[in-house]
């Protein structure tokens, strides 16, 4: 086991993500604890690294850390990882890179997925009040000359206070909004099969079914990984059963809804939307989500903030430090926890 100052630590990051998520303190830090090195950049400037050229990279390394678009560790990447002890990975979900047998060969994995999650819990609870309010509308009846007394035409809003809130799936973003939610007086529901009712206690939520949820809450926001188990999950029936006027937020995947069964329940005008994220992104111009009026649009940006990007740097450092003093990691992740999350 390398320890702080001897252990090597190759950085597959872009300078321009790096200086984001590793500020110059938490830079200084990681620095401390070895001796940094980053990916050779080829052919160009910015083009990922495949996994052909990290296994000519990797050797000697005891540490890698990783981000979006960082190459998936084939075999020929782990062969030639003799010295690799751990991958910290500075966003969520690891599955498209860390196969299972990166942990069959007993090298530790740890992300920063908790550090992403207070953004899009943030997110999420905005893109709620603006469809309870109905802001857009107004905003887009001013800006194109409306008069102020034909604003009145629009419902009365409502606040979020008291209301029955469907959360599904309760991670870490999951847990975040919920927490959020409670601050706000909300009544909160939740859908997760592998939430325990001892856990749904100590969240201080009601714990039910997916049926139940879609039927009864008002407002549903949807915070479940995408997995094999969660595919179109929200289907044509699951959202026939949502109620008039509800409000449906997606800041999670888009794999959990069947995108045209949404379209076409989206056009019958008995619902709100808010997403964050689609099937094809970047969204189309010739989207038919772009033309709804009932629907309010945003490009992903959900995790996105600049104290989110701090955060997650910070837990890369901090994870490292303590796998280099021989410290459990506080977000390990494990093999059996690949078939559940994102």
């Amino acid at each position: 086991m390398p320890t702080t100052t001897d252990a090597k630590i190759l950085i597959l990051l872009q300078p321009s993500l790096y200086t984001q998520l590793f500020a110059s303190q938490t830079d200084r830090a990681l620095r401390e604890l070895g001796e940094v090195t980053f990916w050779t950049y080829r052919p160009e400037p910015g083009q990922d690294l495949t996994s052909e050229q990290l296994a000519e990279q990797i050797p000697g390394f005891d540490v890698v850390v990783t981000a979006w678009g960082s190459p998936t560790f084939t075999t020929q990447v782990l062969d030639a990882a003799q010295h690799l002890k751990l991958v910290a990975h500075s966003g969520g979900t690891i599955k498209h890179m860390l196969p299972p047998a990166v942990f069959e060969r007993g090298i530790s994995v740890t992300h920063a997925a908790s550090a992403i999650a207070p953004a899009v819990a943030e997110m999420t609870i905005l893109l709620i009040l603006l469809c309870l309010r109905h802001a857009c509308t107004y905003d887009r009846m001013l800006k194109v000359g409306e008069s102020w007394e034909s604003t009145r035409v629009i419902p009365m809003g409502e606040e979020l206070a008291d209301q029955r809130v469907g959360v599904v799936g309760a991670g870490y973003t999951g847990r975040r909004t919920i927490a959020l939610l409670q601050a706000l007086n909300a009544e909160v529901w939740v859908y997760d099969p592998y939430l325990d009712q001892e856990s749904a206690n100590e969240l201080g939520v009601r714990q039910v079914t997916l049926d139940e949820l879609l039927t009864n809450c008002p407002i549903v926001t949807l915070q479940a990984p995408a997995t094999e188990e969660t595919y179109h999950m929200i289907g044509a029936r699951e959202l026939r059963l949502l109620l008039d006027g509800a409000i449906l937020v997606n800041t999670a995947r888009s794999h959990i809804v069947d995108q045209d069964a949404l379209l076409a329940e989206l056009r019958t005008g008995r619902f709100q939307a808010a997403l964050d994220v689609f099937d094809q992104e970047p969204l189309p111009v010739d989207s038919p989500f772009r033309g709804m009026d009932n629907v309010i649009l945003t490009p992903h940006i959900a995790g996105s903030s600049r104290q989110a990007r701090a955060r997650q740097g910070k837990v890369v450092m901090e994870e490292i430090e303590r796998f280099l003093k021989g410290k459990p990691l506080r977000h390990r992740v494990t093999r059996e926890m690949l078939d559940i999350m994102a």
